[in-house]
């Protein structure tokens, strides 16, 4: 920790947490510096032409270190962390409502939403505690706005304006998707602006171009299901419980090799589009041949939740390797659920290594939503967020592309 500066605030440091877009000499935003600084490297000082890792703006503004605490309530997890930009990650806690909803085999918003009422407030509690925080210490709150559930989003709006309100502290809402795709800057080694970034959920199946914070370019989407999608739905066809796709991917590893083979749609599309419902289609059909044949045991469930693995797996790592190949860069994370698939991690990893890349991800811990990565973005953001006032909205529906760079 740096010395305290006057008024008890910690005092501005040197170095940086954070990559920039690079390019250019510019007076850097978030250090306040005077004079040229030299952007883009990792690890770098600032000022007297010394490099910067962050960001650079037309305007410049003293830097102190923030502390922030995020709040994720988008579907049926609770996550709470309290993120500062000197020292890291300080405390993160989760609650996961999996058990509650496991009987209905899927999610049912309004029970959704209820929950994250109980348990915001005392995961608030604990995560302060554990990061040594007092409520006045914090220098913003960040939420989760959209998109997601409605009614789940407006618990954690409600909270975190509240909390600006009565502290006079700024508070931004963050924008889902943005926080899955910034996750990995939340582990060692951290990945440099600009990559590819896979994104991979429950709701989501996109490729995008990351230029630096909020400057995303979409480069391929899926036309129907997403993966996680397809994994939970394949699942459900094989008589495994929710949530499907970590059941899908216990159950493939008894499976044998070559017993059945699936389509791997789109392989060979030329674009970097993507679709899985008629892979989808094809687990049906072939689970109700097996069912009239007499031939569908456990054997057999195995062998086809191994090739549906391997077929998702298939298109994922052509359409990022792709991906790469069209953008020219190195790097390529992956965020999200998904992206937590043990198949997945290995064989990107070795294609992209095979290519002189490198392949990032989260912690497993943080693939699936959670509070840190919506501190981590609300730290990037918070520079230009109001003071809380008590108003709010939610988004349910929020395309990323609509996002300002920072």
């Amino acid at each position: 920790m740096p010395p305290a500066a006057s008024g008890g605030r910690r005092a501005p440091r040197a170095d940086c947490r954070f990559p920039c877009p690079g390019g250019g000499a510019a007076k850097c935003r978030w250090r306040g510096v005077k004079g040229a600084v030299t952007l883009g490297a990792w690890g770098g000082r600032v000022g007297n032409g010394r490099r910067c890792v962050y960001r650079y703006a037309a305007t410049s503004r003293p830097f102190l270190p923030m502390r922030v605490l995020g709040i994720e309530t988008s579907c049926d997890e609770t996550g709470l962390a309290v993120y500062d930009t000197d020292a890291g990650l300080l405390a993160h806690a989760l609650h996961s409502q999996v058990a509650m909803h496991e009987v209905y085999g899927g999610v049912v918003p309004e029970l959704a939403s209820r929950d994250h009422v109980r348990r915001v407030v005392p995961l608030a509690y604990r995560v302060l505690a554990e990061a040594g925080t007092a409520l006045a210490d914090l220098d913003g709150i960040a939420y989760t706005q959209g998109p997601g559930l409605a009614g789940a989003l407006l618990v954690g709006a409600s909270i975190a304006q509240g909390l600006g309100l009565a502290l006079g502290k700024p508070v931004v809402g963050v924008h889902h998707l943005e926080g899955h795709l910034l996750s990995p800057l939340l582990a060692e080694p951290r990945p440099v602006f600009p990559f590819v970034a896979l994104l991979v959920s429950g709701g989501h199946s996109q490729l995008f171009e990351v230029a630096g914070v909020g400057r995303y370019r979409l480069l391929g989407d899926t036309h129907d299901d997403a993966a996680g999608e397809a994994f939970d739905k394949t699942a459900k066809l094989l008589g495994l419980g929710y949530p499907g796709g970590p059941a899908l991917a216990r159950l493939a590893e008894a499976g044998r090799e070559g017993v059945v083979r699936l389509p791997r749609p789109m392989l060979e599309s030329g674009d970097l589009d993507m679709s899985f419902s008629g892979l989808k289609t094809a687990v049906l059909t072939l689970v109700r041949r097996q069912h009239a044949a007499g031939t569908l045991d456990d054997a057999r469930r195995a062998d086809i939740a191994l090739e549906f693995q391997h077929a998702v797996v298939d298109v994922l790592v052509a359409k990022a390797l792709a991906a790469l190949g069209a953008t020219g860069h190195p790097r390529l994370v992956v965020a999200g659920g998904v992206g937590a698939n043990r198949e997945l991690r290995g064989r990107l990893s070795s294609a992209v290594e095979r290519r002189g890349g490198r392949v990032y991800f989260p912690g497993l811990e943080f693939c699936t939503d959670n509070g840190a990565m919506i501190a981590l973005v609300g730290a990037l953001r918070l520079s230009s967020a109001p003071p809380g006032n008590g108003a709010f909205s939610v988004r349910p529906r929020w395309e990323l592309a609509s996002l300002p760079a920072v």
